[in-house]
C-alpha cells in the first residue's frame, strides 16, 4: 500500500531550522532506535512509525502542537507513514521535512548523538 503524502504539509529546512531555534516545534526522527542514539537533529525525540500509537501521547500531549517528522532523506518513507500516523490519532498540525537528516547535514548544520548504544 502506498501512502499519498498530500495531506501532511511539507516543510522546508529554514522552517525546521527556526522550529529547533525557537523551540515551537516537536521535531520528529521516524528513523530506529539505533540510528536515532548514532544522531538527530537538535531536540528531537525518536518514533519510529510501528510505535507512534505506543509514544505518541506521552512525547506529544498536545494534539494542537507543531509536529516536524523527518527520517533519512527524500526515498525514506518512515516520516511519511509515522507523519500520517500522528495525523490519524488526531495531531492537528503535522508536516514532512521530506530532505530530512541527509539535507541538514548538507547544508552543514549540526546533529546531536551520542553513536552506537552499548548494551
Amino acid at each position: 500500500m502506498i501512502l499519498e503524502p498530500a495531506s501532511i504539509r511539507q516543510i522546508a529546512r529554514q522552517e525546521v531550522q527556526a522550529s529547533v531555534a525557537d523551540g515551537t516545534a516537536v521535531i520528529v526522527d521516524a528513523l530506529s532506535p539505533m540510528s536515532f542514539a548514532v544522531s538527530h537533529l537538535p531536540h528531537a525525540v525518536n518514533m519510529p512509525p510501528e510505535r507512534v500509537d505506543e509514544l505518541a501521547e506521552r512525547l506529544i500531549p498536545d494534539r494542537t502542537t507543531q509536529v516536524v517528522v523527518y527520517c533519512s532523506s527524500e526515498t525514506c518513507d518512515a516520516s511519511i507513514l509515522a507523519a500520517k500516523r500522528l495525523a490519524e490519532l488526531g495531531y492537528a498540525n503535522v508536516s514532512q521535512y521530506a530532505g530530512g537528516k541527509r539535507d541538514w547535514v548538507e547544508a552543514g548544520l549540526p546533529l546531536e548523538g551520542g553513536g552506537i548504544p552499548r548494551s
